[in-house]
């Protein structure tokens, strides 16, 4: 009687056997096929790659698609640095300004660095944005859009003077067709506008947004804008921010008073 496996009949792998067949029948060496349906397997894997990115770069729904995740990946880094108190991660209450001013230059030399690193895109701007100095409203985010489709004019309250006013006209006969006019919720400088002490202390800021709706209407008087307005070129719009979620609310200002809704 045998003993051990001398006897015992052999396992035929049926996979194996396959390719050793094909290999025989070919004249291949054993290994080759192996190889062979590894380079396959990459070739698939690389044709599936570049359609993707076809996609993403050469349809709408792909750069849709590359919008959204750079606005994710743009919003990750503001939430990273958000909850930084310290503005220059040494010093706290006691910050001077020539220390703030130090940072300043270091941040902006962090940044200049990685923009001739990574240049960005140039684009015409579309848009004309008129917001408040108030640190909370980010015009990035009230757009959702850090690309350079946008002029911004920032002052106190919104308001508008007469050099204001020409350069939303030198916008718009640069190629700007919607300019949006904004107020928003706790606004420091209608507060100011409505307490008695801060009017005696701050007359010509507050003035200015007793003023800004006349300011408004003068601007749409403008020969330039007007015109636009009347042909479908132009279109203006007046909205209300509210500024702890940058939402821009409903086209009518909240406002006491003001200017009927643009149509």
């Amino acid at each position: 009687m045998r003993t051990g496996n001398h006897g015992a009949r052999a396992r035929v792998n049926p996979e194996r056997a396959g390719h050793d067949w094909h290999a025989f029948c070919t004249k291949q060496p054993v290994g080759h096929v192996g190889r062979e349906g590894r380079m396959r397997r990459y070739a698939g894997v690389i044709v599936v790659v570049l359609a993707i990115g076809a996609g993403l770069f050469y349809t709408d729904a792909g750069r849709q698609a590359q919008f959204v995740a750079g606005g994710g990946l743009i919003n990750a880094g503001i939430r990273m640095q958000d909850h930084l108190e310290s503005f220059d991660f040494e010093h706290h209450e006691d910050i001077s300004p020539g220390d703030i001013w130090d940072e300043v230059l270091a941040q902006n030399d962090l940044a200049a660095r990685m923009r001739a690193a990574f240049p960005r895109t140039a684009h015409h701007p579309l848009v004309a944005i008129v917001a408040c100095m108030d640190a909370r409203i980010d015009t990035n985010e009230l757009a959702g859009d850090t690309r350079k489709y946008y002029y911004v004019i920032r002052t106190a309250g919104s308001v508008l003077a007469e050099k204001e006013e020409e350069m939303l006209e030198l916008a718009v006969e640069n190629g700007v067709k919607v300019v949006v006019l904004t107020t928003h919720t706790d606004c420091a400088a209608e507060r100011a506008a409505k307490d008695t002490a801060q009017r005696a202390r701050l007359p010509f800021l507050t003035q200015a947004v007793d003023e800004r709706d006349a300011r408004i209407h003068e601007l749409l008087e403008r020969p330039a804008i007007k015109a636009r307005i009347a042909d479908g070129r132009l279109l203006v719009k007046l909205v209300d921010i509210d500024t702890m979620t940058e939402r821009m609310l409903s086209g009518t200002p909240r406002r006491e008073s003001g200017p009927a809704p643009l149509h």
